[in-house]
């Protein structure tokens, strides 16, 4: 069996939520900041996600705790409507 976790090394490209700190309050972004890991308040956009090489990601800013993770699927629904 293939976990998501399992299956990563073997991608090269991943997809990325863009970080940005023009705050939006809509379903499709997901508030971060300092709790994450992150210098600033921000949002990560689902709405603009994109495919990245994983050799540009250099080192990890922040990391979403387990409620962070449950917002973000909250997100990714909102984006797919599904």
């Amino acid at each position: 069996m293939v976990t998501r976790d399992s299956a990563i090394p073997s991608l090269n490209n991943v997809v990325v939520a863009p970080v940005t700190s023009m705050l939006r309050e809509i379903p499709t972004c997901l508030p971060v900041g300092s709790a994450e890991g992150l210098s600033h308040d921000s949002v990560a956009a689902f709405d603009n996600l994109t495919s990245v090489p994983k050799s540009t990601l250099i080192h990890q800013i922040g990391l979403l705790n387990s409620i962070g993770r449950h917002q973000m699927c909250q997100a990714l629904r909102s984006m797919a409507d599904c």
